[in-house]
């Protein structure tokens, strides 16, 4: 061994590995085993369980919701909103989609996969309220959608903030058209 490869390395000349290295190497091996083994259960139960699975998806007949009714359901105890929406409730969401006054700008086309049917998770963007306009007689605000009267959000007919401190639109999820008439919604 040089003088250079002593400074570099800390051994004497004719010094290789030792025994001590290895029971230092073996040791931290079965103790970061071990750990892993112990700790395993614990980070597996953070998985969620087979009920909670069952209930991520929802299969929904829209086939009996008619033009202009709209519809609240439970998803992972969250209230989706489904709305048949008519032609003039699409012809004001159409018209809004170039508006430089919507909080958060999206096109009315970017949130529906079919104009006729809007489908959002009804929970106010603010702080997490449940917006008026599902049931008959309920205040829709200005823009025809859902009013929030915790802070005053009103959100238009696409589901889009319009006014008050919610910071973003109603919330999208993931859906899907069948051809039977249902959605399968989650």
């Amino acid at each position: 061994m040089t003088t250079a490869e002593t400074a570099l390395t800390g051994k004497k000349p004719g010094e290789g590995n030792t025994r001590r290295d290895f029971l230092y190497i073996s040791t931290a091996a079965v103790a970061t085993t071990g750990t892993a083994i112990a700790v395993w259960p614990f980070i597996d139960s953070l998985n969620p369980n087979a009920e909670t699975l069952a209930q991520s998806k929802i299969d929904v007949d829209i086939s009996q919701i008619d033009v202009g009714q709209r519809v609240t359901i439970k998803l992972q105890g969250r209230p989706i909103f489904i709305v048949h929406r008519t032609a003039a409730q699409i012809a004001a969401a159409k018209k809004d989609d170039t508006n430089p006054d919507l909080i958060d700008p999206a096109t009315d086309a970017s949130r529906v996969q079919k104009e006729e049917w809007l489908i959002v998770i009804g929970v106010c963007t603010h702080l997490g309220c449940i917006p008026l306009g599902q049931n008959d007689g309920d205040r829709l605000g200005k823009w025809g959608g859902w009013y929030c009267p915790c802070h005053g959000s009103a959100y238009d007919i696409a589901g889009r903030v319009r006014r008050g401190p919610a910071p973003k639109n109603l919330y999208l999820l993931p859906y899907e058209f069948k051809d039977n008439g249902m959605v399968s919604i989650g």
